[in-house]
């Protein structure tokens, strides 16, 4: 937990360099070979994953690349949840009055519309991708308020490219967000804009918060 890095012992045991703290529990399941690899978020530890065996036997190379693997996946999986509860309690705030509403608010609530909506393709599971939807929705009805009836409707890709281009992304940086090409940009934008009749990548944002698509 504190150097951030697997650790593991041979044979439990017998071990000379850990505190035998929970020796009772180990020695009553009869685990001798243990590893722990730490689960780092932010540059901290947030979790631990053990492994063990019943002999004391060292564990091999394969197995410490496997919770490693294992941990990165579930440290990713933490972060995103943990952007999605801080993006969650300012909304609660919202809702209740508790923060006022300005320009510059404004502004940082569509930075955080376009970063939820970078983060549906990281979230490592089909309902956090449906929760993390849910928010980007709300973020837009309460920046919009009552949005008039749709008259337009956009693919998600091309609200995610109309996001960043809301915050003034070249084409290269809504690739690099959305790990896709610059060309595939050019399409989805092209789209965005033919369907609501913009003439301009200005005009395409406008007409999209003014329909109630981006807040």
């Amino acid at each position: 937990m504190t150097e951030f890095r697997p650790q593991w012992v041979d044979d439990y045991t017998r071990a000379s360099t850990i505190s035998h703290e929970y020796d009772r529990p180990v020695v009553r399941e009869g685990l001798r070979s243990i590893v722990a690899v730490p689960v780092v978020v932010g540059g901290a530890s947030r979790a631990v994953i053990y492994a063990a065996l019943r002999e004391p036997t060292p564990i091999g190379g394969r197995v410490c690349d496997m919770l490693l693997q294992a941990g990165g996946r579930l440290a990713a999986e933490i972060a995103v949840r943990d952007e999605v509860d801080q993006r969650l309690q300012l909304l609660e705030a919202l809702e209740s009055g508790r923060v006022p509403t300005n320009a510059a608010l404004l502004e940082g609530l569509r930075e955080i519309h376009t970063q939820i909506r970078s983060l549906v393709k990281a979230a490592p599971d089909g309902a956090l991708r449906e929760s993390l939807r849910d928010v980007s929705d709300k973020l837009v009805g309460l920046t919009n308020g009552d949005a008039p009836d749709k008259e337009v409707t956009l693919t998600s890709r091309q609200v995610d490219v109309l996001a960043h281009i809301a915050l003034g992304c070249s084409n290269i940086t809504v690739a690099q967000c959305l790990s896709i090409k610059p060309e595939t940009v050019k399409s989805y934008l092209r789209g965005a804009m033919n369907r609501l009749d913009a003439h301009s990548r200005h005009e395409a944002v406008t007409r999209a918060r003014r329909l109630g698509l981006l807040p």
